[in-house]
């Protein structure tokens, strides 16, 4: 058998402006990846910097009296048979040995609302500050944002004929002045405040308290904030946050 000659190949070298032009092109994509890190980093510092309405609720400090719910009757004049902000009881044990536990409801101004979402007439929509808010003149009462909410905050006035919910109260906010709902609780169980500021009584709750929020597994980023002398509370609770209070006031 004859044997085969070996022959060295030898790479032909790249001319000479197809390396430059790669080198080029390395460097363009080196750079567009920092300069989209860099907005990245430029917006996250932004948004840091916007005021983000929310609501811690301090179970350990309620006490079930409702004064919540009848300011917020009274502030709105809401309709008998629904609510905008209401106290959930629960009761666990048996008599004698029962105890009752209370869980404040109210819209939770997520920072991902399904119920934008589905309004036909983009009727719900959301300030900078994160409150969510509807649009009287342009809600059409198709209802279709009640269902949609996953925290059982929407409800359709009766007389009205259009949807309404919590709205953080913003008409007081905006002229400095908490919502009803916290200027009457006697317990203080309810602060109000910009997250964003490290300086509000809300940050410092957030950071330093373990708080919880109704569902976060379905991914709404809720903006109300629990914080409960028992940490499986809130859980033993969970099951009935499809449920309104036990009378409306």
């Amino acid at each position: 058998m004859k044997k085969r000659n070996k022959t060295n190949h030898k790479s032909t070298p790249e001319p000479k402006h197809l390396s430059e032009r790669r080198k080029m092109l390395k460097v363009g994509t080196i750079g567009t990846l920092a300069a989209i890190t860099g907005l990245a980093k430029v917006a996250s510092a932004e948004d840091s910097k916007k005021t983000r309405y929310v609501m811690v609720i301090d179970l350990r400090r309620c006490s079930g009296c409702q004064s919540c719910a009848i300011a917020c009757k009274s502030e709105f004049e809401v309709p008998l048979g629904v609510w905008r902000s209401w106290v959930k009881e629960t009761e666990e044990g048996k008599y004698p040995k029962t105890k009752r536990h209370f869980l404040p409801r109210l819209c939770n101004h997520c920072d991902n609302p399904p119920c934008i979402e589905v309004c036909p007439v983009d009727a719900t929509f959301q300030r900078p500050d994160g409150a969510v808010l509807i649009n009287d003149d342009e809600c059409i009462g198709c209802e279709l944002c009640i269902p949609a909410c996953p925290y059982n905050a929407r409800y359709l006035n009766p007389d009205k004929k259009i949807a309404e919910k919590c709205t953080l109260c913003v008409h007081r906010v905006d002229n400095g002045v908490v919502p009803s709902c916290v200027n009457t609780c006697p317990g203080n169980a309810r602060i109000f405040g910009d997250m964003n500021d490290p300086d509000s009584e809300v940050a410092k709750l957030i950071a330093s308290e373990k708080v919880k929020v109704l569902n976060p597994e379905i991914g709404t980023d809720p903006r109300v904030y629990y914080i409960a002398s028992d940490d499986k509370l809130i859980e033993k609770m969970k099951k009935e946050v499809k449920v309104g209070p036990a009378y409306a006031i």
